[in-house]
């Protein structure tokens, strides 16, 4: 299907701050729900919090949120927020005070994490009663046609060049332990009116592309990337984009 529509060659080669620029963020609705059911509201510690997709988000309910990552290159691109701290640090091996921590969040990120050394942190530095909640967004959605030919390309394409955690993310992590009293979480999704540039630059920040890339399978990306604008029609035009939002959430 592609043709001279091709896009710049150059639409998977991005550098950090892509992930910065593309991500969704979280919609409101997340973080009302997890402080709604949380016992306090003085700390929440987002665990893995990138470049803070989440963790912004928990500022306007908390009054001291500490985001931690250990990649010091996606906290250099996090936005700055005067009730945000931001640090360098494993998910096995918190710099938080014992006890102190009314909600603990994993955005996007318990797949990576050494669940029984991080779940082992989550209790060291929980209030009584605190919440936890591991949040992920699944596969994403699009228009009639965009997205068949997106779900061949997810699925079958680069299929093969996702690391095994993905299954994890794909599944809402059910398959994850979880070893915390359950609560029910409702049901929510990302919508986002994004742009042909913005959705190519989104999928340019997932490990699988970067994976193809190194395996000098460029053969793959592009005639995928001709054919989405071919769909597309003018790039400029903004189409709706849509993520279902997956939440274990347990109390302590």
């Amino acid at each position: 299907m592609a043709d001279n529509t091709t896009p710049p060659h150059n639409w998977f080669d991005r550098g950090g701050e892509a992930y910065a620029r593309f991500r969704p963020e979280y919609p409101a609705d997340v973080t009302q729900f997890l402080a709604s059911v949380s016992p306090g509201r003085a700390l929440a510690v987002d665990v893995g919090c990138g470049n803070g997709q989440l963790t912004g988000h928990l500022a306007q309910h908390f009054d001291n949120v500490l985001g931690l990552d250990p990649s010091a290159e996606q906290i250099t691109h996090a936005t700055p927020h005067p009730r945000v701290e931001y640090g360098c640090a494993a998910a096995e091996r918190l710099p938080v005070v014992d006890h102190s921590a009314d909600l603990i969040t994993a955005a996007q990120a318990a797949h990576w994490f050494e669940l029984p050394r991080f779940y082992e942190e989550v209790r060291r530095i929980a209030v009584p009663h605190a919440i936890v909640a591991l949040v992920s967004y699944g596969v994403l959605r699009l228009e009639e046609g965009l997205d068949t030919r997106f779900r061949h390309f997810y699925w079958q394409e680069i299929g093969p060049y996702w690391p095994p955690e993905r299954k994890l993310v794909d599944n809402g992590y059910v398959d994850l332990p979880f070893p915390f009293d359950e609560l029910a979480a409702p049901v929510l999704e990302i919508c986002k009116a994004w742009t042909l540039e913005e959705l190519l630059g989104y999928i340019s920040t997932w490990s699988a592309v970067r994976n193809v890339r190194e395996a000098g399978r460029e053969s793959i990306l592009q005639p995928f990337a001709a054919d989405l604008a071919q769909l597309w029609g003018e790039p400029a035009l903004r189409r709706e984009v849509r993520w279902p939002i997956n939440m274990r959430v347990g109390r302590l």
